[in-house]
């Protein structure tokens, strides 16, 4: 009778002949992992302060207004209130638009530092991955050739 062919004995053969370095994957995946920390950092710093600005803001708003709801002896001096309001909120926005502006251009800024860094570390990573690769397919030819 004939034999039969062992499959899964005849793949773990072939899988064996191919030397697998998974320090590789493991790297880049510890890469990520940092890269997407140091992300998160630059978002939540900018949430933070984007929170600090829109509460002073808020608050700057509410004053002014408790300013606006009290009673006055002469009707002009409502008309008054409400422009002088404006007058403080029409400040109050410019301010504070600046304010964001300077959190978005920090967190542009950080951003494009981070990538440019990862970009750097990526690119050294699979220099050294591209040479050992090299290094080990030189070694199994020259094992193969004086075989």
């Amino acid at each position: 009778m004939t034999k039969s062919v062992d499959y899964t004995k005849m793949m773990k053969d072939m899988m064996g002949s191919f030397p697998m370095d998974t320090s590789a994957m493991q790297d880049m995946f510890k890469s990520q992992a940092a890269l997407a920390e140091r992300m998160s950092k630059v978002a939540l710093e900018a949430a933070e302060k984007s929170t600090e600005v829109s509460t002073k803001w808020t608050k700057a708003t509410l004053a002014k207004v408790g300013e606006v709801s009290t009673v006055k002896e002469d009707p002009a001096d409502y008309s008054k209130a409400m422009t002088d309001f404006a007058s403080a909120q029409a400040e109050m926005t410019a301010e504070h638009v600046a304010a964001f502006a300077e959190i978005a251009k920090k967190v542009q800024m950080d951003t494009v530092e981070l990538l440019m860094a990862a970009g750097k570390d990526m690119q050294e990573e699979a220099a050294s991955a591209v040479k050992k690769a090299t290094d080990t397919a030189t070694k199994a030819t020259k094992a193969a050739s004086a075989k």
